[in-house]
């Protein structure tokens, strides 16, 4: 049974006419008989009794009328939560972030957007290495993640690249490196890469891989951690090496650990990412209102 049949019965036992209910639907009075005729067929017995007077629900009929009257509401309530979800920037949006640089770039968008839409409320949370993307493609746990190119699940959608910014190389501040001006990517080639956990074992590996000089030796693979903080320490004790943005030196001076431009490296390009079922009014409005404050404001 359709919807539009469901509407039809219940309209009409409200109405107890067909004229009105037709009008009241804006259907021909055709069609509700020919609905009705489909209830009562499927039922087997009448659901109206008809005279040229009055119009009025059997016993049966009555009965169905309180049995789905209340899913019906329910029903056009949730279509209709869906639909301002959809577009109306209300309710709650959940952003994800991982690193200090984009803590405060999420920070700063989502104080405008509550400027700009006071019925949304934005939920901040900072991800470690070890969750990867994961919590952004589990539904209820994110809608959006300031995140940084390569991304290749199709069931994700990326922003427009927001804002770009140059490689560095954290080494143990013994490291040979420590203290160049810059060195390659064929550099790095020949250093053992921390690896970030499994749900990104190889993230940097495989970004780097595809960049290296013909030639180039693999990048060895080096421990693993799963926060900032432990790879910060693996690198402070020689253990491994880590690719970082430009602005890791803002955020991240240990006497322990070095950054060294990599000067061939083609840089980070920062994106906001969702689920592709999931680009609602409240999505699109927090990567708009991110655009606009980038235009006029330096990256934090």
């Amino acid at each position: 049974m359709e919807l539009r049949d469901i509407e039809i019965f219940l309209t009409l036992a409200e109405e107890l006419h067909f004229g009105r209910t037709a009008e009241r639907l804006h259907v021909s009075t055709a069609r509700v008989s020919q609905s009705i005729a489909k209830w009562e067929r499927r039922v087997g017995v009448p659901l109206f009794e008809r005279t040229s007077r009055r119009v009025t629900l059997t016993p049966i009929g009555r009965r169905l009328q309180e049995d789905i009257g209340p899913g019906h509401r329910q029903i056009l309530a949730g279509i209709e939560h869906a639909v301002t979800a959809g577009r109306e920037a209300r309710g709650l949006l959940r952003v994800g972030f991982f690193s200090a640089t984009g803590g405060q770039l999420v920070v700063g968008v989502a104080d405008a957007l509550r400027s700009r839409y006071p019925d949304c409320e934005v939920q901040i949370r900072e991800l470690q290495f070890r969750d990867g993307i994961s919590p952004l493609l589990l539904v209820g746990e994110l809608d959006i993640l300031l995140s940084v190119l390569p991304v290749s699940d199709p069931g994700l959608t990326a922003s427009p690249v927001l804002f770009r910014e140059g490689c560095l190389l954290a080494v143990c501040a013994r490291h040979r490196f420590a203290g160049r001006d810059s060195i390659t990517l064929a550099d790095v080639a020949e250093e053992t890469v921390l690896r970030a956990g499994p749900q990104v074992a190889d993230y940097w590996v495989e970004w780097l891989a595809p960049r290296l000089p013909a030639g180039a030796r693999p990048t060895q693979r080096g421990p693993v951690f799963a926060t900032v903080q432990e790879m910060l320490a693996l690198i402070g004790a020689g253990k491994g090496v880590f690719v970082f943005p430009a602005q890791a030196t803002d955020y991240y001076q240990r006497p322990d650990v070095a950054f060294v431009p990599i000067c061939d490296a083609p840089g980070f390009e920062w994106v906001f990412l969702w689920r592709r079922s999931n680009a609602t009014a409240r999505v699109r409005s927090f990567v708009e209102t991110a655009r606009d404050i980038l235009k006029t404001r330096a990256i934090p």
